[in-house]
């Protein structure tokens, strides 16, 4: 991050404090329960995305490019409840208010990564609906795993430069004010909001991440639907038309889960209350993890089918033994 430390070619020096503090709720008597919730909310996330990831990786039947994208989402799910829940419990189970500037940026880092690819992901999967449904005679010709796994790996690449460029211009704000985060963790616009210099350039990349992470995927998902739906209007049997939708309809409830209340939240977050806020951005942080999972059990025949298939050979394997 230090390529960010130099304003139009000058050395400047810039006031880093050793510390911020995570002041968390405000006033909320029973926090302390909430936290608790979390953590339970935390171990079925883990539980159910690593099972998911274990059926696709164990089953080569799963081995396609929508298992691809879907693994892939179970995996960010993984990585973004862990960069987020493990340190925010430490924090105000333990009482261990303050983190240090370094560790702070990192959280920062991590948090609005894996987050950021968890709704890229979701344009993966999209990508695959809207090609299985519009050409279906030539879906495996034009959606292949080399060809899922290249997009893929695009938008890690695309999050992670986006993240490390919002993170890396907070290296050039100096903070000789307070150093109090009104936060869980450690959010962007909170920290460039307590700078004491110049955080435009912060301010442009705290409104550009929020369309990339958020506006843009959300509205090609919307036009993939679109172009889904007149596809189908197309087809003459209804029978055909639920039967088509049906595949989607696990990544539909994906995408609403995900993206419907995190628009809700980011448009009425500057008016919200603190406590309001936190409740909301940590439950639209982790609820989704937890249920994808689940979704894509309950929903999706192939991964129902090849769960009962490892059970099953578990149990013969217990019963020879």
């Amino acid at each position: 991050m230090d390529l960010f430390n130099s304003a139009l070619g000058r050395n400047i020096s810039f006031i880093r404090p050793a510390y911020f503090i995570l002041s968390g709720f405000i006033g909320f008597p029973y926090m302390k329960y909430y936290y608790v919730f979390l953590f339970f909310v935390y171990i079925v996330s883990v539980l159910g995305n690593t099972a998911v990831m274990a059926v696709i990786y164990l089953d080569h039947n799963l081995r396609t490019p929508k298992y691809v994208a879907v693994f892939n989402l179970a995996f960010s799910d993984l990585l973004g409840s862990t960069a987020l829940l493990p340190k925010v419990l430490d924090t105000f189970l333990f009482n261990h208010y303050y983190i240090s500037y370094n560790d702070c940026l990192a959280f920062l880092f991590f948090c609005f990564c894996f987050i950021s690819m968890q709704a890229l992901n979701l344009v993966a999967l999209s990508y695959d609906r809207l090609m299985a449904i519009m050409f279906p005679l030539h879906y495996q010709t034009k959606v292949t795993n080399r060809l899922m796994l290249s997009l893929i790996a695009f938008f890690w690449l695309l999050s992670v430069i986006a993240t490390l460029t919002g993170a890396g211009l907070l290296t050039r704000l100096s903070f000789c004010r307070s150093v109090v985060i009104d936060s869980f963790f450690c959010d962007h616009a909170l920290i460039y909001s307590l700078a004491c210099n110049d955080n435009f350039p912060s301010i442009v990349i705290g409104f550009f991440l929020p369309v990339l992470i958020l506006w843009f995927p959300f509205v090609i998902i919307l036009f993939s639907y679109l172009c889904i739906g007149y596809t189908l209007s197309k087809v003459a049997s209804v029978q055909e038309r639920l039967k088509a939708f049906k595949t989607c309809t696990a990544h539909l409830s994906v995408v609403g889960i995900y993206f419907i209340p995190s628009i809700i939240i980011f448009g009425i977050n500057l008016e919200m209350h603190q406590n309001a806020r936190i409740i909301s951005l940590s439950l639209t942080s982790i609820i989704p993890p937890m249920l994808n999972p689940i979704i894509y059990v309950l929903q999706t025949q192939e991964i129902k089918v090849s769960m009962k298939k490892i059970l099953k050979r578990k149990k013969s394997i217990i019963m020879v033994k």
